[in-house]
């Protein structure tokens, strides 16, 4: 059989490659894979190629690396492309999303997503995502992209509203993380639970999360979680004491339906957690403001003493990650069927959401490809929910497509967070500072004196 070509842009996201590229080698028909690895920092590029040479040599598979800092000869021919970078990194892009809104008194946990911060990396993210799909049609235009960026939804969304030819799948792993942590949280096996979700990425819901019996059948564990957080069993501490996750178990006793994404990211998806001058919600449901830039500070400090010792390593310890990509590239390159939760054009896969916007939904996956199934309508309060931030995604969008200014603007003003904290000539100041603080990492149209002037 033959073996796939896979590209992987970005590269230099190294540990997140390691778990992608040690996944995709244990597999039998992948364990030959050229491996082509792209990224624009040199020394990086370098760790990377270095850790997947280490990955071969540790399996004894007859894989091969390539390196690249041209990203159409890395494409050149591939089967499948593995998207992962962040744009204007930590420094000075994130610390920009963070300090400028705080300056308004507008505080935020993560900011990846939506909110100005979800809004900036968007109109930062976009453009070179459509750079990757000008490339694949050129290049490798039956490729499918696995696509691993935040804001996942609003990057999905305009990709397929720019290139519907470029078969794309946005990847998270909140679905199945979370159903980890749940089945954690109760005390139960993880693969004695079933459920199914569906909504958007960062804010789909469990329509159904069940324990399986010793007779078969299935038992509904909405009421044994609901009672687990009133009595203070759940949640459980989990890997960062800095998140105790109560948010999300509150919405449950609110919404009936529990979130897929972690309690900091929603609480800055909602206007009810992060308020000025209620310190007392922030203590109550362990809020952690500011979350995002600890971590990449932490990361940062982490990668200087992993990168020496994958370095010096001989051999490199693989584990079996959480993550889709290696499970849709086996089931497309052989034919074995898999199941997934993918981010697509929703196509009326939820009818209570637009045609246009960026569902994640369970997919099915086999040599036809990626397949998202059908849903339905959500329940109205998820529905309700759900749309207050497709608004702002569709309105990225739409300042994207069009290159309007203005659409930036309307999307801040449609944030539910940033709408809860700030009026309106606080909104339209806000983005002028951060388009300004952002300047050349913005596309030219965005940029201050072409953003005002409009």
């Amino acid at each position: 059989m033959a073996n796939p070509r896979i590209a992987f842009i970005g590269a230099g996201s190294t540990v997140f490659m390691k778990n992608i590229v040690g996944d995709i080698l244990q597999r039998p028909a992948l364990s030959g894979a050229t491996i082509a690895l792209m990224d624009i920092n040199p020394q990086r590029l370098e760790e990377s190629a270095i850790v997947v040479n280490k990955l071969i040599s540790t399996l004894g598979v007859t894989a091969k690396a390539e390196t690249y800092s041209d990203q159409r000869k890395a494409l050149s021919g591939a089967d499948f492309v593995v998207v992962a970078f962040q744009i204007g990194g930590y420094e000075p892009c994130t610390v920009t999303d963070f300090e400028v809104p705080k300056k308004y008194g507008l505080r935020q946990t993560i900011a990846d997503t939506l909110g100005v911060g979800g809004i900036m990396r968007g109109l930062r993210t976009v453009p070179h995502l459509w750079k990757i799909c000008e490339d694949m049609r050129a290049v490798c235009p039956n490729a499918i992209m696995l696509q691993y960026v935040n804001p996942m939804a609003i990057n999905t969304w305009a990709i397929s509203e720019k290139f519907p030819d470029i078969k794309q799948v946005g990847l998270c792993h909140s679905v199945q993380g979370t159903a980890m942590e749940l089945a954690h949280d109760l005390d139960i096996p993880y693969d004695e639970i079933r459920y199914r979700s569906a909504g958007i990425n960062h804010m789909a819901f469990y329509l159904k999360f069940e324990h399986r019996q010793p007779d078969g059948s299935y038992k509904n564990l909405y009421p044994d979680l609901v009672r687990a957080y009133r009595e203070g069993r759940a949640p459980k501490p989990g890997w960062n004491p800095r998140c105790p996750n109560k948010v999300r178990y509150e919405m449950l006793t609110r919404l009936g339906y529990f979130v897929t994404e972690s309690s900091e990211h929603f609480a800055e998806y909602t206007p009810y957690f992060i308020k000025d001058g209620r310190e007392d919600l922030i203590e109550k449901f362990g809020i952690p403001l500011d979350e995002y830039p600890k971590r990449c500070i932490e990361q940062i400090a982490r990668w200087k003493g992993q990168a020496e010792a994958y370095r010096s390593a001989d051999k490199i310890e693989v584990n079996e990650s959480k993550e889709y990509a290696s499970s849709i590239i086996n089931s497309v390159w052989t034919g074995e069927p898999s199941v997934i939760y993918g981010n697509v054009r929703n196509n009326g896969c939820i009818t209570s959401l637009p045609a246009n916007c960026a569902a994640e939904v369970p997919c099915l996956v086999d040599a036809s490809g990626i397949q998202p199934t059908y849903i339905g309508d959500l329940p109205p309060q998820l529905t309700a929910l759900i749309r207050t931030n497709i608004n702002v995604q569709e309105l990225t969008v739409q300042a994207l497509m069009t290159e309007n200014p203005e659409h930036i603007y309307h999307a801040a003003m449609m944030d539910p967070h940033t709408a809860a904290e700030l009026d309106l000539d606080q909104i339209w100041s806000l983005v002028d500072d951060l388009l300004a603080s952002h300047g050349d990492w913005l596309p030219e149209w965005a940029r201050p004196n072409k953003a005002r002037a409009a």
